[in-house]
């Protein structure tokens, strides 16, 4: 039985898995931790290995942002797998906004609380879902930490990675508004129609793919 250790994207919680599956494993939820204000991605990944006690030949899956810190606790520690879902690996992944908002960081000046009543903005940029899935999205918004959202906003703006990880596999969908297919380079799995959100309105595709991967090279 494998360690898997689920990491949710910025904005939300360990409820952003309420509909993947993942029979025969063991399940670990990382919760977010308040960042010191100079952390890095690089720095951040470190705590988490240390708060909970992510060893080595674990497994991690990371969506969005949770995405980006599998990659850098991969390059801390020796991972069986590491599985990305609505995610960038690389910086030269990441979209043409992200050079924007580095020359112009209007977001030094939201305030950190007003963060969590961006709300309105969940079906404009993630696209269509659920009235029950955006409700939920929405209240893990409100309910996450100001500090740590404005510091994952920067920390996921800076952040520089170059180096190719072994055992990566990446999902992604066709209709990421966050991270567009275009920039993706040889995804594992595109799921047409797929969204930013797509772990939740198309777990069935993905828990496919996931539980396709995990049996992968099981002996080995």
């Amino acid at each position: 039985m494998s360690k898997i250790f689920l990491i949710s994207g910025l904005g939300a919680d360990r409820r952003l898995f309420k509909n993947i599956e993942l029979p025969d494993h063991e399940i670990f939820f990382i919760d977010w931790i308040v960042p010191d204000e100079t952390d890095t991605l690089t720095s951040y990944s470190q705590k988490v290995i240390n708060q909970f006690n992510i060893t080595e030949n674990s497994i991690v899956i990371g969506v969005s942002l949770g995405g980006m810190i599998a990659v850098e606790i991969a390059k801390k520690i020796h991972l069986k797998k590491v599985i990305l879902i609505s995610s960038i690996k690389s910086t030269d992944e990441a979209p043409a906004y992200f050079t924007f908002f580095r020359k112009l960081p209007v977001y030094k000046t939201i305030p950190g609380r007003l963060f969590n009543y961006l709300g309105f903005m969940v079906k404009p940029l993630f696209g269509d879902m659920k009235t029950e899935d955006a409700d939920l999205f929405k209240d893990m918004l409100k309910n996450s930490s100001p500090v740590f959202l404005k510091w994952a906003m920067r920390a996921a703006l800076y952040r520089q990675n170059d180096k190719t990880i072994s055992n990566l596999y990446h999902i992604a969908g066709d209709c990421d508004r966050v991270f567009p297919i275009q920039h993706i380079k040889n995804p594992t799995a595109t799921i047409k129609g797929g969204t930013h959100i797509m772990v939740f309105d198309r777990a069935n595709e993905i828990n496919n793919i996931l539980n396709s991967i995990l049996s992968e090279h099981e002996t080995a």
